[in-house]
């Protein structure tokens, strides 16, 4: 049961149709049926490849300057409102 993508020859809407067997695709805007198909993009994905992709992620995510600055920033918050006072250095 394939989905194709068409664009209308008469008032340009392009939509997505799932074309059963004996499926007459109609334009749903105007009910033209000049249509014109179009290339349609697929992707394909496994739990390795998604597992991947992931810590791809993550990794720029975590070396990025904004999520320095954001650890930072909270920590400084923490500090800063926290109830107890600083722990003095001890000295050996």
């Amino acid at each position: 049961m394939p989905i194709y993508e068409y664009a209308c020859r008469g008032c340009s809407h392009q939509f997505e149709l799932l074309v059963l067997k004996g499926t007459v695709a109609v334009c749903p805007e105007c009910q033209s049926q000049e249509l014109e198909q179009l290339i349609s993009g697929f992707a394909v994905s496994s739990e390795g490849i998604r597992t991947a992709n992931v810590q791809a992620a993550r990794r720029k995510f975590a070396t990025s300057s904004n999520y320095r600055d954001q650890k930072v920033a909270e920590a400084d918050e923490i500090r800063e409102h926290s109830p107890y006072p600083p722990a003095s250095p001890k000295k050996k």
